[in-house]
This record gives structure tokens, sequence and C-alpha cells, in this order.
């Protein structure tokens, strides 16, 4: 019996696209992309709910389900233009977190050594340890960079009596080493949690967060060009996590533990096309939709176009890397290439 398939749910694949499956290296050789869901959320600390994430973010969409979407700002096809495979959800028990959390670094490792990047749909985000650490293995431990948006820090020390939850797996990342902690940029921070003994930690390892009022004092733009400049000093990949709670609640009610006065979700959109487009992305996750909280699939859109977008800037920054000209994120392209 396959350990990967959907679990939650019709048995469809994201927006189309061809299935794979990872117990079948073939199925998936050719692969630019390989789309893996977690429908994971034994880790979460308030609602639950986001075991039901990756099935509401590969249907939220108005247009047919035909593997198609041009975008208009990038002028590409992602779904065409790469070859995106979905690999349908890995077998996660939320009774066990530790068996869990293994089997999705396993597919994650699977994914990735096959020259893939995988594309993890949440699902909490504790499901970023395993795949953080399924690409690291790939790529070598602490060779690849985090970017992450997100209000909260996660890196908890016990919670519930617990080392693994989905306030704890930045801080499990850089105990184990997978990723350096001076070479973790965290973007959106804001609230009232982590305490001053976790600030301390977070600063001994050296890492560099963004809060929401440094964004606003200095500009989302110039503080994603500074933690750029640090993702790609003595790392050859980046790993891109998005938990959906960066945004405003207002715009993203559907998620477990909502924090107001976040970004926006254009904000968001420009951010993960400027991180796919001007970093060497060898791995994403987009985490924290769900359904049970949202209204009129707010949230699960804005993680199918999270993914979407993902996909079309590293689309766009392939293309361009075969000859064409330069080309500024921030700015709109004029012409129909």
């Amino acid at each position: 019996m396959s350990r990967y398939g959907t679990m939650y749910g019709p048995d469809i694949t994201f927006l189309g696209v061809d299935r794979c499956t990872l117990d079948d290296p073939g199925s998936y050789a050719d692969a630019d992309i390989v789309i893996i869901g977690a429908p994971f959320d034994g880790g979460t600390s308030h609602r639950p709910g986001t075991r039901f994430g990756p099935s509401a973010i590969r249907q939220a969409c108005y247009l047919a389900q035909d593997g198609s979407r041009p975008s208009l700002a990038l002028r590409v096809d992602a779904l065409r233009d790469l070859r995106v495979y979905d690999a349908g959800d890995v077998e996660m028990f939320s009774g066990d977190i530790e068996k869990s959390l293994a089997a999705l670094e396993a597919a994650v490792y699977a994914a990735s050594s096959a020259g893939a990047i995988p594309v993890v749909l949440g699902g909490d985000h504790s499901i970023a340890l395993p795949d953080a650490t399924g690409v690291a293995r790939q790529h070598g431990h602490g060779r690849v960079s985090l970017v992450h948006f997100d209000a909260h820090a996660d890196t908890g020390e016990v919670e519930f009596g617990s080392l693994q939850g989905h306030g704890q797996p930045m801080r499990r990342l850089i105990e184990s080493g997978a990723v350096r902690g001076d070479r973790f940029l965290q973007i959106g921070l804001r609230g009232y949690w982590p305490g001053p003994d976790i600030l301390s930690w977070m600063a001994e390892q050296r890492m560099r967060s963004y809060e929401m009022t440094e964004l606003v004092s200095r500009g989302l733009d110039e503080c994603l060009t500074e933690a750029f400049t640090i993702a790609v000093d003595e790392c050859e990949g980046v790993f891109l996590s998005v938990d959906v709670d960066v945004v405003d609640p207002g715009m993203a009610p559907g998620t477990g533990t909502p924090e107001p006065g976040g970004l926006t979700s254009r904000q968001l959109l420009d951010a993960v096309r400027r991180v796919c487009y001007e970093l060497p992305v060898v791995g994403v996750d987009v985490v924290e939709v769900a359904p049970p909280y949202d209204h009129a699939d707010i949230t699960a859109y804005l993680g199918n176009r999270v993914v979407l977008e993902a996909l079309s800037a590293i689309a766009r920054r392939r293309r361009d890397a075969d000859g064409g000209p330069s080309w500024d994120p921030r700015q709109p392209l004029l012409d129909a290439r």
C-alpha cells in the first residue's frame, strides 16, 4: 500500500497538473516541481483544522482545473513552462507527530534528490522541520538558508511537554544544524510572543527578524533586499516558508493563530514573487490555512495564489537565465514575451 494519496477531499491534483507517486521515481524523473500535501494539524497549540488545508489550496480557483495558469504580471505559464507534478498527500496521523513528520521528511527528500523543487501544502507549521530538513539532506546541512514569513517566530523550546509542534520548528532546525541561525530570515513578526528568554536565544543564534514595525518604518522592499543579501551568503539554496498568518486576519481569517496588524495579501504576493525570482529557491512550503475558520474561501484563495506566484517567479527566473534581459520584479513587464 502506498504511503501517499489524497486523504482529505476529492482525489484531485493542484489545478489539474499531472499526478505522480513518490514510490515510483520514474513518474517524476523529469519534474521541475513536485507538490506534496501535508494534511497535519497535530502540532497546533490553539485552533486545529489545517489538515484540510492541502485540499482547499489545491481547489481554490474559479478557473478550470486544466493545468494552465498564465501570469499576467510575469508573462509565463508556470504549470506548462515547468514540469509540475502533484504527489498527493503524505499519510500523516495527528496522533503520532514523530512518525508523521518522519514520513514527510522522506517524501520531501525523495523529491529534492530527484532534482525537483518540493512545494509542500500544509498543514500546521510543525511541518517546516521535515520540509527544510529534507531539502538540507540533499543540498547540505548549513548550505540552505531559510526565508520565513510569519506572525510568530516559532522558536519555542518545549510546548505542552513536547519538543515538536508548530511553535518550535525553527529552533529544531537550527539545533539540528540543518539551517544556520545566521542565515535565518524572519519577516512579519508581531504580537506578544515569544518572551525575553526565547528572544535571547534567537539573538545568540544571530537570527534576523524583521518585526512589522520595522517593515512599516523602513519599507518591505528595503528589508527584503537586505534579507536577500544575507540569505545567499555562503548558502547555495533558499527554502521559503510561508505561514499565511503573516497576513492580517482581515485578509486571511482562515488560520489557527490569527494576529492583527499583518501584511496585506498584495504585499505577501509581491514578496513571494521577489523571493522566487531573485533567489535560488530549492524548496517551498505554505502552511496554516485552516478552512474551518475561513470566510468565502478567502484564505484558501490566498494560499493557492502564493503557490502560483512562487511557481510563476521560478519559471520567469529560469526563462531569463536562458538569455532573457535583466528584469526588476518590482516593475511591470511592458512586453508580451
